[in-house]
């Protein structure tokens, strides 16, 4: 039987997601910055998120090698600076505004919630890389529309959080 990938992918975009960009710095290089619709809270106690990359793109090992990386949870007015991180390139940050993070790497700013997280662990998934980070700090906005991701599209949830 063969197995139809775009049939398959079309089938998991029938799961509306938030959109989050994950932000990381290594000592050679500046931070940059990758769109992800694969974040997921793990564990309460202790706190731990993943979220995945995909091993072929060039920004993964920068991802997996970084001790630490920012999770920026965005809401509907960062649709541009989504679309702009999820395009193949450097991924640089200029010209997104940025605030700084005690853990180094930055966050976004006006995100929905910010998680700064220590790299706890890094596994293999087939074809994207599995990165676990304990959540070391974190805050939010009192309120505001998320940036959802659903069939291809994004769009926005009317309640905020």
């Amino acid at each position: 039987m063969d197995f139809d990938t775009r049939a398959f992918r079309d089938t998991l975009g029938c799961f509306p997601t938030g959109v989050a960009v994950i932000t990381a710095e290594s000592t050679d290089r500046p931070a940059m910055g990758i769109t992800v619709n694969s974040f997921t809270s793990v564990s309460l106690d202790p706190p731990l998120v993943l979220w995945c990359a995909d091993l072929h793109s060039h920004r993964c090992q920068t991802f997996m090698d970084a001790s630490a990386f920012t999770i920026s949870i965005l809401d509907a007015g960062h649709r541009h600076v989504s679309a702009r991180l999820a395009k193949p390139g450097a991924h640089s940050l200029e010209g997104i505004a940025l605030r700084q993070t005690e853990l180094g790497p930055p966050a976004l700013e006006e995100a929905l919630a910010v998680l700064e997280c220590a790299r706890e662990a890094v596994h293999q998934g087939g074809d994207h890389a599995i990165l676990l980070g304990r959540v070391l700090r974190f805050s939010r906005k009192a309120d505001g529309p998320p940036l959802v991701f659903f069939r291809g599209r994004y769009g926005t949830f009317s309640d905020g959080c």
